[in-house]
């Protein structure tokens, strides 16, 4: 293989960056480094691949990066509440271990959504060193949040019988992008102390409500009942069969590399009690989806690391991301009522979750109307 001309291992478009914003700030007030040196080895002292937002970026984005600090994205406290939950408030040597080799990746940065693939997706820049202002969206967002949301979302799912499932009406045909729902504020976090709790802590940051406001609904259809909107979340009638993951298991090679195996997943439409009913999610039921977690899923690492595994439910609230308007449980009222299929009862639960998801299942079939 021939050698890489110099010029070929450049990352900068000199006409592009270098007049930018940014492209006039210099690599050394980013990256760090050493100047007025010579020497490659001597210049590169210090230097920082990615940015922290606490340094460079906070420098010039000072309220956007305090933020960001406390999000999700950065302190990834959604995972840490809910393994707290299902072991102890503090986390156990083991569990804590599985936590820095698996969890810790999925960490992302300024730079890692506005100038480079995240590094979880493998990494590498966007265009150049060009940063973008509106991340891409199947570069950045579905990079990370790929397994699920985005064939959900752009129609890549297939049922047990080899059935396509539709993409969601909000990207096809009208191509809406994540930005679109979920804005720069919920991105980059929310600073109150419940918002930094869980993706679903406090009120929602997005609801459908804001575009289709319920007193529009009232009326507009039949099954837009008073009842069905206050009791119902509007997943039960417009979401369609979805994926379900039944466990996920950490472990490391022998040289020390961290990976997990999963089951098989399954494509399903459930639907239960909300585990997160509240003033600020009022209905009583929604759409459940499994998690990927069982008893054993940090066994590599120590005995019974999660002892309190039946404190959440391992059916869980979801938003999916698969709407449609018109759905095989909508098409008619006894779609939904008296159809025990699509609802979760206790036979579509695992004996050894009963304990955990006793809340969440569907204790009676609505009646045939």
């Amino acid at each position: 293989m021939p050698q890489v001309e110099a010029w070929a291992k450049v990352f900068l478009d000199d006409e592009e960056f270098l007049t930018s914003t940014h492209g006039s700030i210099g690599c050394i007030e980013c990256h760090g480094g050493t100047q007025a040196t010579g020497d490659m080895e001597s210049a590169h002292v210090g230097m920082q691949r990615d940015p922290a937002a606490s340094g460079a970026c906070a420098f010039c984005h000072t309220d956007t990066t305090q933020v960001q600090l406390a999000s999700l994205h950065t302190t990834l406290q959604g995972y840490y509440q809910v393994l707290e939950a299902r072991s102890t408030p503090e986390l156990s040597a083991g569990l804590q271990e599985a936590f820095d080799n698996h969890c810790t990746s999925c960490h992302s940065s300024c730079g890692q959504c506005h100038v480079s693939v995240p590094e979880t997706a493998g990494g590498g820049l966007l265009a150049s060193h060009e940063f973008k202002e509106i991340p891409p969206m199947n570069t950045t967002c579905t990079a990370c949040h790929g397994s699920r949301i985005n064939d959900e979302y752009k129609g890549k799912n297939t049922t047990a019988d080899g059935m396509t499932l539709p993409a969601d009406v909000h990207f096809n045909p009208g191509g809406m992008a994540c930005i679109d729902c979920h804005d720069e504020a919920e991105l980059h976090g929310d600073v109150s102390a419940a918002n930094d709790l869980s993706m679903y802590s406090g009120t929602p940051d997005v609801a459908c409500t804001d575009c289709h406001p319920l007193d529009e609904l009232l009326g507009a259809n039949d099954q837009h009942t008073e009842f069905h909107l206050e009791y119902l979340t509007c997943y039960v009638c417009h979401s369609v069969d979805y994926k379900s993951c039944y466990s996920c298991h950490v472990q490391q090679s022998d040289e020390g590399v961290a990976y997990y195996t999963t089951d098989p997943s399954e494509m399903h439409f459930y639907i239960g009690i909300s585990p997160l009913k509240s003033a600020d999610r009022p209905e009583a039921y929604t759409v459940l989806r499994h998690i990927p977690v069982d008893r054993d899923s940090f066994g590599y690492y120590g005995a019974d690391l999660l002892p309190n595994f039946d404190a959440v439910p391992t059916w869980k609230y979801t938003t999916p991301h698969n709407i449609q308007l018109d759905t095989p449980q909508n098409a008619s009222c006894d779609s939904c009522h008296g159809n025990a299929d699509i609802f979760l009862t206790e036979d579509k639960v695992a004996a050894d979750e009963l304990e955990a998801n006793k809340d969440v299942i569907v204790p009676y079939i609505p009646s045939e109307k």
